[in-house]
């Protein structure tokens, strides 16, 4: 294939807006990839899937200027490894490995170490293929992993988890440090694999956004409005005007609930006990309002196929409006706090720095790219509706520490509280809810929806009879758990905590 052929040659793909499809060879798999790698696509998800056939399929999915790439290769052998893909995407080396575990498709990436599988189940039984039963009397055994060690004199390590305190889900940290300067750090993560695209197998599909609702509890919103996106679009319905106002006011709630919370917790861990106090308080008042409204103070059950679950009465509009701009008109003034005192200032300045040429590198997505002079934002750069009418300011920085994603945070959650207030006082009359056929089988669909930490997407393959043959949510913490391997060099053990909470990654949306 000549270069850029490849984009000729795409297709429009059914899921979100600017979403194109291509299906190549072996041989073009890797050259595609490495175009795109040189024009500066972002790679978003890869995953696996199987036909009627049992034929696999590997697919991966590209942001780029112009659009999505949704990029998928055909496997007559599903025992011959794949081109992997790692050399011009780093973050695609997790991605591969889980589907190895996963699926049994296999790249040539030379890191085959198991990634979710921990010696959970028998090394030849493959989750989202093998009937369950194969696994049954398996006993699990010691799981070795070989973690990269760093040799040289003074040089020891520190292992953290996989068991943490309080209710943070599990995930191993193993530090190589002299002193208290860090020189290494190696994650472990996927503990707790709890069969979730297995399960959407099991549901019919005007049923499973709920279960897409609960992929990553605290990104709720992002979750269920993607699938339902991509199965709108399947099922080839245009979702009436209201509610995708009402869900783009769902999407900002969420964006700044998790602000709060994050920058109160970022006070706590610079040793700045009153930042935790009132950032809790103020997301407190936001869940309350949100019951209020709502019915539920976090919106799990609030996108549903067609729309909304619930239309909203202009009483009730002005009461969370009001709610809003008092939270929006508090965080101000704590911003002023936060810039001003000396030691919080002193923690968060020069703390964890990704610089910008490493972030593209890695492809650091989301709030953390952004941070990190990755100026890419799906509700800007490929919106859509009400985004596409409403003009989403673009905030970003390139410092790449803790203080520009501390900034970050600060300036979103005054930016949502603007497009709320402008949502709120727009909203479009008429119905919240269109209904949904069952969509046609043997169909794919792609929803992507940029989530408070980044592009969330969820990759919908139909069967007959409204079954589910594939489906693959991805979080975008995927693309930056690797990142905080770097951020850490250099920084003491201490900072960790600080440094960690300032990416504030999902397990949960890893853990699949």
């Amino acid at each position: 294939m000549a270069p850029r052929d490849w984009w000729a040659q795409s297709h429009e793909q059914r899921g979100a807006p600017g979403v194109r499809a291509l299906a190549v060879s072996t041989e073009d798999w890797l050259r595609v990839a490495q175009e795109l790698a040189a024009a500066g696509a972002r790679l978003v998800a890869m995953w696996a899937s199987r036909g009627e056939r049992l034929a696999p399929t590997v697919r991966a999915a590209f942001l780029i200027d112009s659009g999505a790439l949704l990029l998928s290769l055909g496997l007559a052998d599903a025992d011959a490894p794949y081109p992997g893909l790692e050399e011009c995407f780093p973050g695609a080396g997790r991605l591969q490995r889980a589907m190895a575990d996963l699926s049994g498709v296999r790249s040539t990436d030379t890191d085959t170490r198991p990634w979710l599988r921990h010696n959970a189940w028998p090394p030849s039984f493959r989750p989202l293929i093998d009937p369950p039963a194969l696994a049954r009397g398996y006993e699990v055994g010691v799981d070795v992993y070989p973690f990269v060690r760093v040799d040289g004199e003074g040089v020891h390590e520190i292992p953290v988890g996989p068991v943490h305190a309080g209710i943070i889900e599990p995930g191993h940290f193993r530090f190589s440090i002299v002193g208290e300067k860090v020189l290494r750090l190696e994650e472990r993560l996927g503990y707790v694999h709890k069969g979730i695209e297995r399960r959407f197998t099991e549901l019919n599909v005007l049923d499973a956004h709920r279960l897409a609702a609960h992929v990553s509890g605290d990104s709720a919103v992002a979750f269920s409005w993607a699938y339902c996106q991509a199965l709108e679009v399947i099922a080839g319905i245009a979702i009436p005007a209201r509610a995708a106002w009402l869900r783009a006011l769902y999407l900002e709630l969420e964006r700044i609930a998790n602000h709060l919370g994050d920058l109160g917790a970022l006070g706590n861990d610079a040793g700045f006990a009153f930042g935790l106090a009132q950032f809790s308080r103020l997301k407190e008042q936001l869940l309350r309002a949100c019951a209020k409204v709502f019915g539920e103070r976090y919106l799990m059950n609030a996108i549903v196929p067609g729309g909304t679950h619930a239309d909203l009465a202009s009483i009730e509009a002005q009461g969370l409006r009001s709610a809003v701009l008092a939270i929006a008109s508090e965080v101000a003034e704590l911003r002023t706090i936060y810039d001003e005192h000396e030691g919080v200032r002193d923690r968060f300045t020069g703390a964890g720095i990704v610089a910008p040429e490493l972030a593209a590198q890695l492809g650091v997505t989301g709030l953390a790219g952004r941070a990190s002079g990755q100026a890419f934002d799906l509700r800007c750069d490929l919106p859509c509706a009400p985004y596409t009418e409403i003009a989403v300011t673009k905030i970003g920085r390139s410092a790449g520490d803790v203080a520009a994603r501390v900034a970050v945070r600060f300036e979103e959650l005054q930016e949502s509280g603007r497009l709320i207030e402008r949502l709120l006082g727009e909203l479009p009359a008429g119905p919240y809810r269109e209904s949904v056929p069952l969509p046609p089988a043997r169909a794919l669909g792609i929803g992507v929806i940029e989530g408070w930490r980044g592009p969330v997407l969820v990759a919908l393959e139909t069967g007959a009879a409204g079954t589910i043959t594939r489906c693959h949510p991805h979080d975008p913490s995927w693309q930056n758990w690797p990142a905080l391997e770097h951020a850490i060099i250099g920084n003491i053990v201490p900072d960790f905590p600080l440094i960690n909470k300032s990416f504030n990654l999902s397990y949960s949306g890893h853990d699949l």
